[in-house]
């Protein structure tokens, strides 16, 4: 998703093998056809375990999972990706993201050398969403701190190509695998950024009927449903930044994953603009896209970079999230508000030949976050999405991250990059497992962030919820 501004591991040595044999399978499809990858799409038959209640969004803390990081080795055939510049190896002057993943818990084989070092001459390494095992780690991470799942962005841009689709369905069988086996929910993301015209008929459209079809997603038992129907969400619908597809594609999307005999009976959730409601900002001034999104069931607009502190979160909550849950409320829709736990694109957008400045929306040791989470809260959210957990290309990631990142200058340049301000690596996996409490009533809507007491705030003994 790109932003736009005005312990379930069984034993070490089984996970190894079926990661390899996963990625490998992909793998070996990945120059072959599209016909090919599309013949291997078989329904996810691993261990189920129940956990998270997966009919419903309400009360729910979603985070959006890029899944896109790859590594020379992975499995994938596809070399870097979402790292560096190109499919370039990552090191000091050529990297696209601000914050340095917390690699302290993975094992060898979920490590991949960049030509970044650390202060003791060791390489620094890297992760791969194609490494099953890392991706299963991330789920028992959001069971752990009460994070109840994820939307898995798919990318319309990818699934185009050979290499991309068999990337994008290695990841897929990843993420069914960890909220199956640790008791989370998944939700399909289409993200449209990048298609032409035609695009989405011809890619999205095709490529839900084999999701449907030959995986049977909608049939997994962890996926997420609302109001009694799989949920499904399109991201990128009027956006006033040039798209080069219509909102007459993206009615027709909508109405086909509602309507569609065979593929439909779907809750459809539309990701907008921020200033949707109003059609001003960066929202396209036509009354088409209300149209649309009163086709839709939810509506969640895209916030990340629209307010950058407290205290402008807080005036967010009152100028724009009310009159917009009044206005959904008004249409019979419900509303996901997106909150984020600070902002830095430096390094991505010198790779594009543009200066940023390094964490150009400071966290403030997650008072930013919180201030969010309350805000919409007190402004009657009954759901929220967090963007991002996997995001390091624009600081947004709230899973574990390192704050000894590695050295980041050398003769080709420098490379610099945030932190989490000297707080634990998991200090925002908390915090986001917090919001799910603040949501379910089970802790005040207070300014200021919960303190961090084991004995209190872990989901295992949050307690009832308040009346």
């Amino acid at each position: 998703m790109t932003t736009r501004f005005p312990n379930v591991l069984s034993t070490a040595a089984l996970l190894v093998l079926a990661s390899c044999a996963v990625a490998n399978a992909w793998g070996q499809e990945a120059t072959k056809s599209i016909q090919e990858v599309i013949a291997r799409m078989k329904p996810y038959a691993g261990e189920h375990r129940d956990g998270v209640d997966t009919s419903t969004l309400k009360g729910k803390v979603m985070c959006g999972y890029q899944g896109w990081f790859a590594a020379e080795g992975d499995g994938s055939l596809i070399g870097w990706s979402h790292y560096a510049k190109g499919r370039g190896i990552p090191g000091p002057g050529n990297c696209t993201f601000d914050l340095w993943p917390d690699l302290s818990e993975l094992g060898k084989d979920e490590r991949y050398p960049t030509r970044f070092k650390h202060k003791d001459g060791t390489a620094a390494c890297l992760f791969s969403s194609c490494n099953q095992r890392t991706v299963l780690r991330h789920f028992e991470w959001m069971r752990d701190y009460g994070i109840d799942g994820v939307f898995l962005q798919r990318f319309g841009s990818s699934i185009k190509s050979t290499r991309g689709l068999n990337h994008r369905n290695i990841v897929m069988a990843n993420v069914q695998a960890g909220a199956n086996r640790c008791g989370r929910t998944w939700a399909m993301m289409y993200d449209l950024s990048g298609l032409r015209a035609g695009d989405i008929e011809k890619y999205v459209m095709e490529d839900w009927k084999q999701l449907v079809g030959r995986m049977k997603i909608t049939a997994d038992k962890a996926y997420l449903h609302h109001d009694g129907k799989p949920v499904v969400a399109v991201w990128g619908i009027g956006f006033r930044d040039g798209r080069r597809y219509s909102l007459d594609e993206c009615e027709a999307l909508v109405r086909f994953l509602k309507d569609d005999k065979k593929y439909g009976g779907n809750t459809v959730m539309v990701g907008v603009p921020t200033g949707w409601r109003t059609l001003t900002r960066d929202a396209v001034e036509d009354k088409k896209l209300h149209d649309i999104i009163r086709l839709a069931d939810i509506v969640s607009p895209w916030t990340v970079g629209r307010y950058n502190s407290p205290a402008s979160a807080a005036e967010h909550g009152n100028t724009c999230i009310k009159p917009d849950i009044a206005w959904a409320g008004k249409n019979g829709l419900d509303y996901l508000p997106v909150v984020f736990p600070g902002f830095s694109w430096q390094n991505l957008k010198k790779a594009r030949g543009v200066q940023a400045k390094l964490d150009q929306i400071p966290r403030l040791k997650g008072q930013f976050f919180w201030s969010q989470a309350v805000a919409f809260k007190q402004a009657g959210a009954e759901m929220l999405y967090v963007a991002m957990f996997d995001e390091i290309d624009e600081g947004t990631a709230i899973f574990k991250c390192t704050n000894d990142p590695p050295v980041g200058q050398s003769a080709a340049g420098q490379s610099g990059f945030v932190t989490y301000e000297g707080l634990p690596s998991d200090h925002y996996l908390w915090l986001a497992g917090q919001a799910g409490r603040l949501l379910r009533n089970m802790i005040p809507a207070a300014e200021r962030m919960p303190l961090r007491d084991a004995q209190k705030n872990t989901p295992a003994n949050a307690g009832k919820p308040r009346r």
